[in-house]
């Protein structure tokens, strides 16, 4: 297909170069007849470069390097986290900000800290915006404590100033992130219960496209190349995603990419992974935007299991061509049962286990 469309391009080029005027028309008031002979060379533009983007949240990297983890590759050296993973093939890099964290953590100087971190090191960069002090995900989308008593208006301004704040200052500093994700895992819209689509309370659809489109304004007023994506869990559920982006568009809501996030079983992969391909291809033919798997994991003790779900989701994404983003893996490096979590694919040594081994791969 592109052979085909470079040919048509290049016929296209030449008839256009031969019927137009390649210098100012005669002297009317002349009688000399001058012919002048146009020699049209054509070249064949060269082809776009398309990087697939394999990615790996760390939000938690800095609390680990801070409590004393270390990370080593499979020859046993010592190694830093960002560079160990860049060495496995993962080339993105996702960051999830709160507002106001008790722990510190994942606030503004976190973030930064560790975006800085990630771009010398040449990845690029993903900026997850949970907006609360804490997770925000499909069962909790709490205010930041301080705007909890805010009404639409200036719920919209401090979400606008908040990811202003943050994305120009990134940018400030030499950092400039290639996505933005405006809310985490918003099935039922973000920001409850005045940006909640539907429940008791719920400030209904028109209040979530408000507070997605100021986010969006926002991202876009510090620079229009980053592209912002709408996070919604389950990939496989096709009903889940229409209904909200349905929500979304007719409200006037705002968005470049549609992310979703894909955790399945280890026996029960190769099913989801087809449904959440099922799923893309109806996102993309519906709303017309480029999709992404912003989050996916499976438990360490099956690492053999985890690369072959990996390659293939990985697979399936990137057989959408230019509408097929990437994916990222989320906190792969969290071993040892750190905080709970254990979909991870660094083994209790702080070894990556085999499953990374998917990254490696082109796409």
């Amino acid at each position: 297909m592109k052979r085909i469309c470079a040919l048509i391009y290049i016929s296209f080029a030449v008839l256009i170069m031969g019927c137009s005027k390649s210098s100012p028309s005669p002297d009317k008031s002349t009688t000399t007849t001058t012919t002048t002979t146009t020699t049209t060379t054509t070249t064949t533009p060269p082809p776009v470069t398309r990087i697939f983007a394999k990615g790996a949240d760390i939000g938690w990297l800095s609390q680990m390097e801070a409590s004393g983890k270390k990370f080593y590759d499979k020859n046993g050296n010592p190694m830093d986290c960002i560079l160990l993973l860049k060495s496995l093939g993962i080339n993105s890099i996702r960051l999830r900000v709160w507002v106001n964290p008790a722990g510190g953590y994942c606030n503004k100087a976190d973030v930064l800290a560790m975006a800085i971190r990630a771009n010398n090191a040449g990845m690029r960069l993903l900026i997850d915006f949970h907006y609360s002090d804490t997770w925000a995900d499909p069962g909790d989308q709490t205010k930041p404590a301080a705007w909890a008593n805010l009404d639409l208006t200036d719920l919209e301004a401090a979400v606008y100033n908040h990811t202003y704040d943050v994305i120009s200052t990134l940018e400030s500093n030499g950092v400039k992130p290639t996505w933005v994700e405006t809310g985490n895992e918003i099935n039922n819209g973000l920001l409850w219960t005045t940006g909640e689509i539907t429940g008791t309370g719920a400030g209904g659809p028109a209040n979530y496209a408000a507070l997605i489109n100021s986010a969006y304004s926002a991202v876009k007023a510090v620079d229009p190349a980053i592209q912002t994506i709408l996070h919604i869990s389950n990939g496989y559920d096709n009903s889940l995603f229409e209904w909200n982006l349905d929500q979304l568009k007719n409200n006037g809501g705002k968005w470049d990419i549609t992310g979703m996030s894909s955790y399945p079983s280890t026996t029960g992969w190769a099913s989801n992974n087809t449904s959440v391909l099922a799923n893309m291809q109806d996102m993309i033919s519906r709303y017309g935007k480029p999709v992404m798997v912003c989050e996916t994991g499976m438990d360490e003790s099956a690492a053999t299991t985890c690369q072959q779900m990996l390659t293939d989701m990985m697979t399936k994404t990137a057989s959408l061509g230019n509408n097929g983003l990437g994916l990222f893996y989320w906190e792969p490096e969290a071993y040892g049962g750190w905080q709970g979590y254990n979909l991870v694919a660094f083994d209790p040594t702080g070894t990556p286990t085999v499953a990374m081994n998917a990254f490696g791969a082109t796409y």
